[in-house]
């Protein structure tokens, strides 16, 4: 009987069974490392910075510093200025006085239609020993009560030192329409045993020379108050009194829209 022969065993290699023909196991293939990996690990972690309010805050607050010091320093520099311009000149206000005023006609009619015209001497006095007054137009207004009854104009004048100038002007209204409420209060007034109350308004623009330096112009206001005229009788022109007026000199500045 014949004896069978197997063939041996496939002898084991060490490893994970991938094997070459002189039975090494070989070794897992090797990758470059990627750039994630390369300079993930010496980058700093990114983190948010604060914001940071209190430099703005600084910056404001030094704006506000630098503003405000500005400002104080011009001010008082503005006032070493008119400090030494009041002790070298001396300046006061022109003085202004009715030296007359006589009520030629004033008719009302039934319709609210006014008529009038007066005739007015004003005294104007520049008390300044140095310094001279350039007038701008001046528009004259006679008031009643606040009822207008006449309006006129002064033309320009230089008033010069130490001077004393006479005004005259006439105030004239020609057909001028009342409102119902006006026209009654004025025949009021008319029939009044005291006489029309009257109140004189000039407004004009004003510039100061003292020698080559001029001021800008400046707006003024004269009130004058206190006037009492009776209806002329006829053809001859009544003349008002005008021993208790009072004339009040206000300055008026201007600031954009606005009139002070």
């Amino acid at each position: 009987m014949t004896d069978r022969v197997y063939p041996a065993a496939k002898p084991t290699t060490n490893g994970n069974g991938n094997g070459n023909g002189n039975g090494v196991s070989a070794a897992n293939p090797s990758f470059p490392a990627t750039k994630a990996q390369r300079y993930g690990a010496t980058r700093p972690t990114y983190r948010p910075q604060p914001y940071h309010r209190r430099s703005r805050r600084r910056c404001c607050c030094t704006f506000f510093f630098w503003l405000f010091l500005i400002i104080l320093i011009l001010l008082f520099i503005v006032g070493v200025i008119g400090t030494a311009f009041y002790l070298i000149y001396r300046p006061h206000r022109p003085s202004f006085t009715v030296t007359s005023l006589k009520l030629s006609y004033l008719n009302l009619t039934s319709s609210s239609t006014l008529n009038s015209k007066f005739n007015i001497d004003i005294t104007a006095k520049n008390p300044n020993k140095d310094i001279i007054f350039v007038y701008q137009p001046t528009t004259i207004s006679i008031l009643s009560g606040d009822i207008d009854v006449g309006d006129g104009t002064i033309p320009s004048f230089n008033h010069g030192k130490k001077n004393t100038t006479l005004l005259k002007a006439s105030i004239l209204s020609n057909g001028e329409s009342l409102e119902t409420d006006s026209a009654s209060e004025l025949k009021k007034n008319m029939k009044s045993k005291n006489g029309l109350p009257l109140k004189v308004k000039l407004d004009t623009k004003v510039k100061a020379k003292m020698g080559k330096l001029k001021t800008p112009n400046v707006g003024i206001r004269v009130s004058c108050d206190g006037i009492r005229v009776h209806l002329p009788v006829g053809k001859k022109p009544a003349t008002a009194s005008t021993s208790n007026v009072k004339c009040n000199v206000d300055v008026r500045f201007k600031i954009w829209k606005w009139t002070v």
